[in-house]
């Protein structure tokens, strides 16, 4: 007995040792990591709010389909073009006359979605027109961005190796700013610039694809780097530049306040610390480590149960005496419940796999599907992200005559998905074999679905009714993706159709349908968004000029040979990824009424 409470009181006095040594020791250290800490938050801030600011000018100039001869056309006409740098777009600026003028020589040509073989068909005059009023819209968005995310300067440069120096080749909008070589002026489009060693290596990180930033020779400013594109052996980036002094000085003030007054407390509470650590913690874990040991020879729950009942502490201490009694019958129990809810679980995922099989027997399957016909071929596949999903697509003859095509996409997935995509499947069967028009099917679907929608969900829907002795489509698109159409001896290009609302989304929508004609070996590609949103391990998009990319590598491909290099070419690209959306694609080829009849 006297050699325990001659350990108890030794171990006391180590825990007042190592208690004060704590204390200083935590305080120092508590110091220098916060200042380390902060230090490092700081340019982890600022690096991630350059790269949202990148990631957003980025997008915004990739926005455009010809934005990469825009670039070109900027960097090789840099000194002949008329841009206005002290003013943002708007009415009474030049560049709201020349998109007058422009608009005026060209009508028909929509300048945010128009693409380099658009713009190259241009006159000269027209192309200069149409590079100055976009740069005009440029310089102004990506000064909204850097007024968003506080940025001094933002800017695009185009340099190559070794990076010595900086074309400048687009600057964020000033208005009444003054043009010059200085911080706080505006940089030409043109002018070029000597850079540091820093800022050369910083570049050189940002052009292989990793964001950088380099600090200025006084410390005050720092100049971050992020990829925008390339061309013939220029890197064309995106700069931003920052003031953070000021914030690096407000945060080691805050860090010396908060330090001194930390050690303050610590110092005021150690003595009554101290001092009652004897009682509310070594005396009760004397306690349960005896009755510990005297359950360990008797396994008499009962004794451990009596004796730690008197625990006078009030604390996690009490409960932990009360949990070691009540340890062994508690795993008993648990052991019991893990028991019963893997046999549920593996209920509900017997039903999961048995919904899932139900709705893959329902979409149209063993291809070839109509193999008496030689007039048109076509295949479909469906895989989703769940057990069950919310795509589908489907495809009959009306009449002999008459295919009709559709592809759709629920929001949302799982089962609450696949059930809202069946009852939508059924209005659309009903609805297109009464003989109506893809926009009149739409429309009456939409209030079909409207009319008992209570949970707010809703299905994008491309439709359209090909007549096999004309090959014209009549199509219809509800917020659906555009269809990829290929003509005979060419390549898959992107078919912007005009969108109506999705289906479910309001009451009372109108759908406006719009006829292609399909020549003999015309090919048309449908598909979810859960193709060009499928992502790799970086989360990167497969976008759809990849599809398109895929697609195009064997344009003649039959629509199963093209279903099948597009669901491999995913497969390579998001490798072990774990799906995120639905994928659905269908592929139809047009072979023209005469193939059928000479084959017969």
């Amino acid at each position: 007995m006297k050699a325990d409470n001659k350990k108890f009181l030794g171990l006391l006095r180590q825990t007042i040792l190592l208690f004060a040594a704590g204390v200083i020791l935590i305080g120092i250290m508590a110091s220098f990591s916060v200042y380390q800490y902060s230090l490092r938050y700081v340019m982890e801030q600022m690096m991630d709010l350059s790269i949202s600011a990148g990631r957003d000018t980025r997008s915004y100039i990739c926005q455009f389909p010809s934005h990469d001869w825009l670039i070109r056309y900027w960097y090789e006409n840099s000194r002949g073009m008329d841009v206005e740098y002290d003013a943002d777009y708007g009415p009474g600026t030049k560049t709201e006359q020349k998109c007058r003028l422009l608009e005026e020589h060209q009508p028909q040509l929509q300048l945010m979605y128009a693409g380099t073989k658009e713009i190259e068909a241009l006159p000269e005059e027209d192309q200069k027109l149409y590079a100055e009023i976009v740069y005009s819209w440029t310089i102004t968005r990506i000064g909204q961005i850097a007024r968003n995310y506080e940025f001094s300067y933002l800017f695009g440069i185009v340099s190559e190796e070794p990076y010595e120096q900086q074309f400048w080749l687009f600057n964020a909008s000033k208005i009444g700013g003054l043009s010059g070589n200085k911080f706080g002026e505006i940089f030409e489009l043109g002018m070029n610039l000597t850079t540091t060693e820093k800022q050369r290596k910083a570049m050189r990180s940002a052009a292989s694809g990793t964001p950088s930033y380099a600090v200025n020779q006084d410390g005050k400013y720092a100049d971050y780097y992020y990829p925008l594109t390339s061309f013939d052996g220029h890197d064309v980036l995106i700069g931003l530049t920052r003031y953070y002094q000021t914030v690096h000085e407000r945060v080691l003030h805050r860090i010396y306040d908060l330090g001194l007054l930390l050690l303050l407390i610590m110092c005021a509470l150690a003595g009554f610390y101290l001092l009652m650590i004897r009682r509310t913690v070594l005396d009760p874990m004397k306690m349960i480590q005896k009755n510990i040991r005297q359950y360990k020879e008797t396994k008499d729950s009962s004794v451990i149960v009596k004796n730690l009942s008197r625990l006078r502490s009030q604390n996690e201490l009490k409960l932990l005496g009360e949990d070691v009694t009540a340890l062994a019958e508690e795993m008993s129990r648990h052991t019991e419940r893990i028991e019963k809810i893997t046999a549920e679980r593996e209920r509900i995922e017997t039903e999961l796999n048995l919904a899932g099989r139900i709705q893959t027997s329902m979409l149209p399957g063993g291809f070839p599907a109509f193999p008496e016909r030689n007039d048109f071929d076509i295949y479909g596949s469906m895989d989703p992200a769940k057990e069950v999903g919310g795509d589908f697509y489907d495809f009959f003859l009306v009449d002999d005559r008459h295919l009709c095509m559709i592809i759709a996409d629920v929001s949302g997935k799982g089962i609450p998905a696949a059930l809202f995509m069946m009852a939508s499947r059924i209005t659309l069967s009903h609805n297109i074999r009464m003989g109506k028009s893809p926009s009149q099917i739409l429309a009456d679907t939409n209030e079909a679905i409207c009319s008992r929608n209570p949970e707010e969900m809703f299905v994008t829907v491309w439709l359209g009714i090909l007549d096999l002795e004309t090959g014209i489509l009549t199509a219809a698109n509800a917020g659906h993706e555009y269809p990829l159409l290929k003509e005979p001896d060419g390549s898959y290009v992107l078919y912007r159709d005009r969108h109506g609302f999705v289906l479910g989304g309001e009451a009372g929508m109108k759908y406006r349908e719009y006829e292609i004609t399909m020549r003999p070996g015309s090919s048309l590609f449908l598909y979810t968004d859960g193709l060009p949103e499928a992502v790799d391990p970086d989360e990167n998009m497969f976008t759809t000029d990849r599809i398109l990319e895929v697609l195009n590598e064997s344009p003649e491909a039959s629509p199963r040979t093209a279903v099948m290099n597009m669901r491999k070419a995913v497969d390579d690209y998001v490798r072990d990824s774990e799906p995120f959306d639905d994928l659905t694609m269908l592929c139809m080829q047009y072979n023209g009424p005469d193939k059928k009849g000479a084959e017969e």
